[in-house]
């Protein structure tokens, strides 16, 4: 077995004007598989070749010396070689759909978990419920919050497939929790770093900086609020002189005067400084000025959440929300605090639910609504930051410590080894159940063979026993106007799937003779292509070269 990387440039790159989480977690994966993938050849799948182009250049960049074999839709059998394909994403249910052509058990299809609140992923999710996939399949869950969330959106499709049609059996991925990984080579700074980037900032060595390292949006990744607010009840305690960092990015002109008026009501004793997060300059600027991260999510969008392990990386203790993904990789009192959250019962939501379905609010504006009713503790995060602007030796214990997490559980070297040993298990139970596996006739029903589901449409089927004759008088007159139709547009264009001129030759060569079945009219051809030329009889009788016999 060896992975197949389904490649998008989009899905793996940084550098687009929108920068999202998944692109940033796509790219370090990239890098990462490349740079600890034990693999010893390279294989990728992709929508267009010159994708395979640009994942060629990046493997080169990063030393791989391999050659990259490339598989597209016109040649997806060949995933076969490969055994297992890696997607960027949860939706494997429709690459199950087409991989039901070459058998179930061809190869593995392994996804990740990224945003599991849009509409397209939860609907992905729903979807394994009725698709193709077995149980050598897997969705990796990046943390254990996103894997209950997709427990329970299955489940849910379940149990109303079992009160509408009375399913019985459920065939589901597997569902490993492994978590995102980080280069933690890329989060080392020397002194000399540090000093210029606070000078950057205009930070003296007295000032306390605080980073939220992040995408600046109050309703899709992390209300700020809370985080001013602490902050300001914090350098008020603390009398340190404070400076916030936002690195990240506004969608647009509204947000951005958003996030200022709120900082101006909520901490006015703070200076805050906005970098672009979309520039590295900027990142590393802000990654090396700083002395203590902060992340209070609130929002149902962030599944796991990277910048807090690159903090920790860094050598930053952290404050974070006691949220989603947070919970896993920030031990609280150890690596930094984690702040309680607060959020209504379940039940309470369903109107919410209902107008993103109907359209009537924009996702958006349902994360925006939901992260309204999700509260972070704001005098006990104050209550963190309070404790860390009093001693730096506290902030240099817990910025040790995660440092020492993030190399040891987060950095990709540990993280792509995870990867391979699922996969290594999937191609294992893939070769020792899929042989039992009973076929169906039709494993995609949706997209059939046309010649049976449109079969009530002509007059008769050409089947092997349909007799047959030749129109013309001799197999050279015969092949004399193919050749001249085929040299018609509106022939030519089907040239896919029409015969060779040896193989019509053959047929008409059987058919001069005399009245005979369609299966002698194959018979010489070779046996690999004998159904392909068979069916091609319908096409030389479409031309009036062959005509069914009415005897």
């Amino acid at each position: 077995m060896v992975p197949a990387i389904y490649f998008h440039p989009e899905a793996y790159t940084t550098s687009g004007p929108k920068l999202m989480g998944r692109n940033a977690a796509g790219e370090s994966f990239l890098r990462g598989f490349l740079r600890h993938s034990k693999a010893q050849e390279l294989w990728v799948q992709v929508q267009h070749r010159d994708h395979a182009q640009h994942f060629a250049n990046t493997a080169q960049a990063l030393g791989r010396k391999e050659p990259v074999r490339v598989v597209d839709k016109t040649t997806l059998g060949g995933l076969a070689g490969a055994g297992m394909v890696y997607f960027p994403g949860p939706g494997i249910g429709e690459h199950a759909l087409h991989r039901a052509a070459y058998g179930h058990g061809a190869w593995s299809l392994c996804g990740i978990t990224h945003t599991t609140s849009s509409a397209t992923a939860m609907d992905a999710l729903a979807t394994l419920v009725t698709s193709p996939v077995q149980p050598w399949d897997a969705v990796i869950c990046t943390s254990s919050a996103v894997k209950d969330n997709v427990l329970r959106l299955v489940q849910a499709q379940v149990d109303y497939l079992k009160d509408r049609l009375g399913i019985t059996q459920v065939v589901l991925p597997q569902l490993p929790v492994i978590p995102l990984g980080i280069h933690t080579q890329d989060f080392a700074f020397t002194q000399a770093q540090k000093i210029a980037a606070r000078a950057a900032i205009s930070a003296d060595e007295h000032a306390l900086v605080v980073l939220f390292m992040g995408r600046l949006s109050f309703h899709a990744k992390a209300h700020p609020l809370a985080m001013y607010q602490a902050l300001e009840a914090a350098a008020r305690a603390s009398a340190k002189t404070v400076i916030l960092i936002e690195c990240g990015w506004h969608a647009n002109e509204p947000i951005a005067k958003a996030f200022t008026e709120a900082a101006n009501s909520a901490c006015p004793s703070v200076k805050v400084v906005t970098l672009d997060g979309r520039r590295e300059d900027d990142r590393l600027t802000a990654w090396a000025s700083a002395d203590v991260f902060c992340s209070l999510s609130d929002n149902i969008q962030e599944t796991f959440g990277i910048t807090p392990i690159e903090a920790m990386a860094t050598g930053l203790p952290v404050v974070v929300s006691d949220w989603d993904g947070y919970k896993d990789t920030v031990r609280d009192g150890v690596d930094g605090f984690r702040i309680p959250t607060l959020m209504p019962q379940a039940g309470l939501g369903g109107d919410l639910a209902l107008r993103h379905a109907l359209e009537i609010d924009t996702y958006d504006m349902y994360c925006g609504y939901s992260c309204s009713l999700v509260a972070v503790d704001v005098r006990a995060a104050a209550a963190a930051f309070t404790k860390l602007f009093y001693s730096a030796e506290l902030r240099r214990q817990m910025g040790d410590a995660g440092r020492q997490r993030a190399q040891q559980a987060y950095d990709w070297a540990t993280i792509i080894p995870q990867y391979e040993a699922l996969w290594s298990q999937l191609n294992a139970a893939r070769l020792d159940q899929s042989p039992n596996l009973a076929s169906l006739a039709f494993p995609w029903p949706a997209r059939m063979d046309p010649l049976h589901a449109f079969a009530s449409y002509p007059t008769q089927v050409l089947t092997p026993q349909t007799a047959m004759v030749m129109i013309d008088a001799s197999v050279n007159e015969a092949m004399a106007r193919v050749d001249t139709y085929r040299k018609l547009l509106m022939v030519d264009f089907a040239k896919l799937v029409l015969p060779t001129e040896a193989e019509i030759r053959s047929v008409l060569e059987v058919a001069a003779s005399r009245q005979r079945s369609a299966a002698d009219l194959v018979a010489t051809i070779e046996r690999d292509r004998q159904a392909f030329v068979l069916r091609s009889l319908a096409w030389l009788v479409k031309l009036n070269v062959l005509a069914v016999s009415s005897s």
